[in-house]
């Protein structure tokens, strides 16, 4: 394999190497950003209660045809307050499994980051903007601005697609095409990616992303047993039995503050 394959396979890989996103994004992506489409980082979206399961894919071909592929589900509750949970199982590289929990909780102004084997939570701060929730007027607007693209990138071109039925939810769809010029990255021929975004409106949330690019392969992410309606409360607490600590947990954390 070589140099620019093991790079490619390794920007893939790191799309599910993520701990989860909550606190700092919503929907695909990852740690630290939004989901395509979706509210900007630490965004409060409040009155729109809903919970599901994302399911992200990917899909790589190496050059010798081998096939990649990789799915991940995360558990996702928000309440009519804008408090996130999202809780993820994943497959460590020894063959076991392990789940991480994100509650991001704009009311108290902490994220929380769960280990339910060690039963310990990590709590931080966190700024939420303008420190009070936006209206509903607010958050569609943040919303249409964080789906548009530079308006004076050539290299960008945007597209509305038809509203359609997705899961069962009524989703409008957007198609943002980025061309790399050949030359830009020492690439002989132009290199052009693909994202479509597939958003419910109503909850301000994405229900189907896909991601096409040649580098990489083609991730995708749907959200799937939508319910709309308050989750249970006890989801957006740290439990009684867990310990406290102040920092960063999660793998390649940097650890409670002493």
């Amino acid at each position: 394999m070589n140099a620019k394959l093991l790079i490619a396979g390794l920007a893939a890989a790191s799309l599910f190497a993520q701990p989860p996103q909550g606190p700092r994004g919503f929907g695909p992506g990852g740690r630290g950003g939004r989901g395509p489409g979706g509210p900007p980082p630490n965004q409060v979206v409040t009155g729109a209660p809903y919970s599901g399961i994302e399911v992200r894919s990917s899909q790589q071909t190496l050059a010798n045809g081998t096939v990649i592929q990789r799915q991940t589900q995360t558990k996702v509750a928000r309440d009519s307050q804008g408090r996130v949970r999202r809780e993820t199982t994943r497959q460590t590289p020894a063959g076991t499994t392990e789940t991480r929990i994100t509650i991001s909780d704009p009311v108290a102004g902490m994220v929380y980051e769960l280990d339910p084997a060690a039963k310990t939570a990590f709590q931080r701060p966190a700024h939420f903007p303008n420190g009070q929730r936006p209206s509903q007027s607010q958050q569609a607007d943040s919303v249409r601005g964080a789906r548009q693209p530079a308006q004076n990138n050539a290299n960008l071109k945007r597209e509305e697609l038809a509203a359609q039925s997705i899961n069962g939810v009524i989703a409008s769809g957007t198609r943002v095409t980025h061309t790399i010029p050949a030359g830009t990255i020492g690439n002989s021929a132009a290199i052009e990616t693909v994202h479509e975004t597939w958003m419910a409106d109503d909850l301000k949330v994405p229900v189907k992303t896909r991601i096409t690019d040649p580098r990489a392969g083609t991730t995708t992410m749907e959200l799937t047993n939508l319910l709309r309606g308050e989750p249970d409360n006890s989801l957006f607490t740290v439990p009684s039995d867990y310990t406290v600590k102040k920092g960063f947990g999660g793998p390649g954390g940097r650890g409670p503050r002493q």
